[in-house]
């Protein structure tokens, strides 16, 4: 079994600022793909096909969902 007794010490609200800092951490390691691999392979590249786009606006709706509950 998996034996968690060491986090019994840990707040709640710590666990939360740990758990929504692995988000903004993400986020930054988003932030630092660089351009030519996310429009490989587009023709004529807009701004709908920058995955980085994308990908921070799921994590911004994670963030808020897990900042809120």
């Amino acid at each position: 079994m998996l034996n968690f007794e060491w986090l019994k010490g840990v707040s709640p609200a710590a666990a939360k600022g740990i758990f929504l800092g692995i988000f903004v951490v993400s986020g930054l390691l988003v932030l630092l793909i660089p351009k030519a691999y996310i429009y490989e392979g587009v023709e004529s590249p807009r701004w709908w096909h920058n995955l980085k786009l994308w990908a921070l606006g799921v994590l911004a709706i994670i963030f808020t969902i897990y900042s809120i509950f």
